[in-house]
């Protein structure tokens, strides 16, 4: 099954016993709360530790060379939000970007394309970002906004998706509409069942449903857990998965992060071109699944954002928000300088 989908893909529904993306662990011996062995694992020996930065190297200290490497390239670059443009925060309500930081991102988007790509609803990380010049796509890419105006594609034709709806002055493309009864059905069912258990959160993020346990007790998260896959059980189209201290829910159809980002290329152009490198940062197992397809693209730079080793299909590393900061302010500053760079030489005539 290739990753390259075209505009016309309509995604399809899959049973909740087969899903192909982020499935959480089918053996029920192993806690909720414990480490996944397929993501979060660290690798706890020094030894370890300096391998996997052998593998993974910093993105700051490597920055040279990713962009010797990107001279006479387009970049496009793609942001998750939590854990990558804001901290990891008890409250999910209150994981704010400084201020210091949408400075960054507005400043990087204004010299290359720029989306956003976060498991909160389009709304909600629309209202946290609050930049109007960067793409947004929520609910793991199910929910993607753009321009009601689209540049054209590499062939010259525009965009043509049965699921885009006009909404004021934006462009949706959303896959799993008709999913949305569904939702609130079990958003519905798991804010009742979950209720009665102290720091549960569940959380509308609109195509999907986020259930919260940062805030709860140990004890209790084999019952949240129980509870969580009880109501599923009457939704076969429905898959759960596990991120940092959440359960996810969403609909188990052909659509993540990954696709997202090879929409998202289209939309700007650039599907099939080899000029283009897509730089992606995120620091959740989600994100794993646009950084396979960067790997699969043979360019572009995955970069994880993580202060542990731990499996991943990245190929840089960035340790924290702040580092994040810093490689965003460095992306910037380069591109001016190569602006720069290129204005000097044009006066003088270098290079004509």
């Amino acid at each position: 099954m290739g990753l390259q989908k075209s505009h016309s893909f309509k995604p399809k529904a899959q049973p909740l016993s087969k899903p192909e993306h982020d499935v959480m662990v089918t053996d029920d011996q192993r806690p909720l709360g414990t480490p996944d062995p397929i993501a979060d694992q660290p690798i706890l020996s020094d030894a370890g530790y300096a391998s996997w930065m052998v593998e993974h190297p910093s993105a700051l200290d490597s920055f040279d060379q990713m962009m010797k490497a990107a001279k006479g390239k387009k970049i496009v670059v793609f942001l998750d939000y939590d854990g990558t443009l804001s901290p990891i925060v008890n409250d999910p309500d209150r994981a704010f970007m400084s201020d210091e930081m949408r400075a960054a991102v507005r400043e990087v988007a204004k010299n290359f394309w720029t989306a956003i790509v976060s498991g909160r609803s389009l709304d909600k990380v629309k209202e946290f970002v609050k930049l109007s010049n960067v793409y947004y796509a929520g609910s793991h890419g199910m929910d993607i906004m753009s321009p009601v105006s689209p540049r054209k594609q590499c062939n010259g034709k525009y965009q043509n998706i049965a699921n885009v709806e006009n909404k004021g002055n934006d462009v949706l493309f959303q896959p799993a509409k008709k999913f949305l009864p569904a939702i609130q059905e079990i958003l519905s069912k798991l804010e009742e069942e979950t209720g009665k258990i102290q720091g549960a959160l569940v959380e509308d993020n609109r195509f999907c449903i986020s259930v919260h346990y940062r805030q709860v007790q140990e004890k209790d998260y084999g019952m949240l857990e129980e509870k969580v896959k009880s109501v599923l059980q009457k939704y076969p189209d429905f898959c759960l998965s596990e991120g940092k201290m959440v359960l996810e829910i969403r609909p188990s159809i052909e659509w993540n992060k990954g696709h997202a980002l090879e929409y998202l290329l289209e939309t700007f152009g650039f599907r099939n071109s080899r000029d283009v490198l897509p730089l992606y940062i995120g620091d959740d197992r989600t994100d794993e699944d646009a950084f396979k397809v960067i790997q699969s693209r043979g360019q572009g730079f995955p970069i994880i954002v993580s202060s542990i080793p731990k499996e991943t299909k990245a190929s840089y590393s960035l340790q924290d928000p702040s580092e994040v900061l810093t490689f965003l302010l460095h992306l910037a500053s380069w591109k001016k300088s190569s602006y720069s760079n290129r204005s000097s030489s044009q006066f003088w005539g270098i290079g004509n």
